[in-house]
């Protein structure tokens, strides 16, 4: 075999999974600085861990008392316990973009943007650090859930599951809010924006409320909403009293497919923040 000929062959796997472990090693880096924040400031934990709380103890109370609100065999505190996890992951994601924003003020989003690291090892480290810090909620919540008596699934397999689905879902979210941030550039718009877009993202949605009972626009709306997939996946495997609405099947792949068409985006997007 000539030397061109060995130039143009491809890769030998022992390559390809060298340049995967690359890949993930530089995934691995940026992940493990956002990390690091979370470790020297663990009150950050606490603070978020009190919104949940409020959600399941007062609201989820007192609507407890609506009828109609539950669906399938279970209460409403029930049906509302795997609605408070996702929400409580999308309010701590969807303002991630703000911390690239910071970043992009001192300086070091210009030093990843001239370091090798490919833009997407970029976005997903960001998303993976994003999905710890959802994974920290889901704790919150199921210690919540245990201690107020919700038929919580103990199978040993459906937390690992719940725990696959938070942090999809927080990755997917943070990438969005990522992309935000591009767009603005500034906190201040960005903080604004990120106000307005939260709440229609959890009232549209299947987080406190069936959407048996939303109105034929609204209902429209939520299908689109990959937020109504999260939580219904999270029913499934949360609780022993609900089912998927749509699917497990169909849940994941909308929650995949919405997350790398983001990644793909915010890898684009990226720096434009530094101009």
């Amino acid at each position: 075999m000539t030397s061109a000929s060995r130039a143009g062959a491809p890769p030998s796997m022992a390559e390809g999974l060298s340049r995967v472990g690359g890949y993930a090693t530089q995934v691995f880096a940026v992940a493990d600085a956002e990390v690091r924040k979370l470790r020297h400031d663990p009150s950050e934990l606490l603070t978020r861990a009190i919104q949940p709380a409020i959600w399941l103890l007062l609201f989820g109370e007192v609507m407890a008392q609506v009828r109609g609100l539950a669906s399938g065999e279970g209460n409403y505190i029930d049906f509302l316990a795997p609605g408070i996890l996702a929400q409580s992951v999308l309010f701590a994601a969807i303002f991630y973009g703000i911390a690239a924003i910071w970043e992009r003020d001192l300086g070091v989003l210009h030093r990843y943007m001239v370091s090798p690291a490919p833009r997407s090892a970029l976005v997903l480290g960001k998303a993976v650090s994003s999905a710890v810090r959802g994974l920290s909620q889901a704790v919150v919540v199921y210690l919540l859930a245990i201690v107020l008596g919700i038929a919580v699934d103990l199978n040993p397999l459906h937390p690992i599951v719940v725990a696959a689905l938070i942090a999809l879902g927080s990755g997917l979210f943070s990438t969005f809010s990522l992309i935000i941030a591009c767009i603005v550039k500034t906190r201040e718009r960005f903080m604004g924006i990120g106000q307005v877009l939260t709440m229609p993202i959890f009232f549209a949605s299947n987080a406190i409320y069936p959407i048996d009972i939303m109105p034929a626009w609204l209902k429209a709306v939520s299908l689109a909403n990959p937020l109504t997939y999260e939580v219904d996946a999270l029913r499934a495997f949360m609780l022993t009293t609900q089912e998927s609405r749509y699917g497990i099947g169909t849940d994941c792949l909308v929650l995949l497919a919405v997350t790398v068409v983001l990644v793909a985006i915010a890898t684009r997007m990226c720096p434009r923040m530094t101009t």
